[in-house]
């Protein structure tokens, strides 16, 4: 049985077995955009994973065509999870689904306030977002207890129906004849907790409260990821780590809103992970779970990630970040967060840049002068491994991969035919 593989570049091959390593499967990839990212680590390693269920973000359909018959021959089920397009996938993802308790609930509605990434580094109050969370949790709350079969698409119908006004020095709202009825069978039922915190705002906060969480929802949910949400067929996280999956989500790089639902997607399997191998015996996946994050600074922000990244190896859960620069995940994660994230990456694959601040802590890690590591050849790439001198050393040229070759010239044949 050939075990899963970790390329790097030219000669840098290692085991993804961290028994063997005594390192981590975290790995950092920084390079700027059109640098190879891609070619030299996405694929290599989609190729090179024969044991373990992945998690892959791609921006071009291709991957998604190419690979899937390779997996399917090694044993995976695929599943196709298409945020642009989900006629052309075959499983969506609805957030409510995934919810067991109020605290579900609350990390979900703080999922969606708190996306926008420039409200981390916000002095605005808090007390605006948590606001917003306790409206969109009565909403979430609601829907649940009233509704079984409901989707996040019944959540969002109900946000949009509600409006309100001034009653007193208080707010009135289309909604408050549901929540009375439901205080009156469960006075101390979350749902009617988190309405009532909402209910006792002055007309102007709440409708400042309110017209925030509109702008949020509308960026966030397409018409295209609501008709996703009815989706018969939905993602289980479980099902990943407990048999061999491989899970392709096809995002757009032209469309950033949909980033900020990939994030709350991500959240949610980090969560849901975790809490899974939490409640077995031994405390660690059945199978082994890698996520590979293509333009992972680029959308929302994914919720107590700085926190999960650090006990993952200990679930058997492994992530490769494709960031632009340092700077880039520092402005997504705050330098705190950001440094936590890096920390915990016993791989750091750096594949060149402009960015100075990135430039300036390869110097250092590398120690090489500064001008060394901004003017480094294209094509050249700086490897560091935890315990493990640093690496200068060439991309790997896929093309010479066997494999890459064989479904490379397959794949080609079908759109040539599909041409035709």
């Amino acid at each position: 049985m050939m075990e899963d593989r970790v390329i790097l570049g030219e000669n840098c091959i290692y085991s993804a077995d961290p028994a063997q390593t005594g390192l981590n499967n975290n790995v950092l990839v920084c390079g700027s955009s059109g640098c190879g990212k891609t070619m030299s680590v996405t694929e290599p390693r989609l190729l090179e994973t024969r044991q373990t269920s992945i998690i892959a973000t791609v921006t071009k359909r291709r991957i998604v065509n190419k690979y899937k018959e390779l997996f399917l021959r090694r044993g995976y089920e695929v599943q196709d999870l298409d945020f642009v397009n989900p006629d052309r996938g075959n499983i969506g993802y609805d957030p409510l689904q995934h919810i067991r308790d109020s605290k579900d609930i609350t990390f979900l509605a703080e999922s969606i306030v708190k996306s926008n990434p420039r409200k981390d580094n916000s002095t605005a109050d808090p007390y605006w977002d948590d606001a917003a969370v306790s409206l969109l949790s009565a909403e979430i709350a609601y829907t649940l207890m009233t509704n079984r079969t409901a989707t996040f698409a019944d959540v969002l119908e109900m946000h949009d129906r509600m409006d309100f006004n001034e009653r007193g020095s208080q707010i009135e709202t289309s909604h408050d004849d549901k929540f009375r009825k439901m205080e009156q069978r469960n006075p101390s039922c979350f749902a009617v907790a988190c309405w009532k915190s909402f209910r006792l705002l002055p007309i102007k906060t709440a409708s400042c409260v309110y017209g925030t969480l509109n702008v949020t929802i509308d960026n966030i949910f397409s018409p295209e990821l609501r008709k996703m949400m009815a989706m018969k067929n939905k993602v289980n996280f479980e099902d990943l780590a407990s048999k061999k999956t491989a899970l392709f989500i096809t995002t757009s790089p032209v469309n950033p809103s949909l980033n900020c639902f990939i994030n709350l997607f991500y959240g949610h399997v980090f969560k849901q992970l975790f809490e899974f191998a939490e409640n077995r015996p031994d405390g660690t996946l059945p199978i082994p779970v890698h996520v590979l994050c293509d333009d992972f600074a680029t959308g929302g922000r994914i919720l107590n990630f700085a926190e999960y990244i650090s006990i993952f190896r200990e679930k058997k859960i492994s992530v490769t970040m494709l960031v632009q620069s340092e700077s880039q995940l520092e402005s997504m994660y705050g330098p705190n967060e950001a440094t936590t994230i890096i920390n915990n990456c016993d791989t750091y694959l750096y594949m060149g840049g402009m960015d100075i601040c990135t430039a300036k802590n390869i110097s250092l890690r590398l120690n090489a002068p500064l001008d060394e590591v901004l003017y480094m050849p294209i094509g050249q790439e700086v490897l560091f491994r935890r315990g493990q001198k640093p690496v200068v050393t060439g991309r790997y040229n896929v093309r010479e991969h066997r494999t890459y070759r064989r479904i490379t010239a397959e794949y080609e044949g079908k759109v040539k035919e599909a041409v035709r």
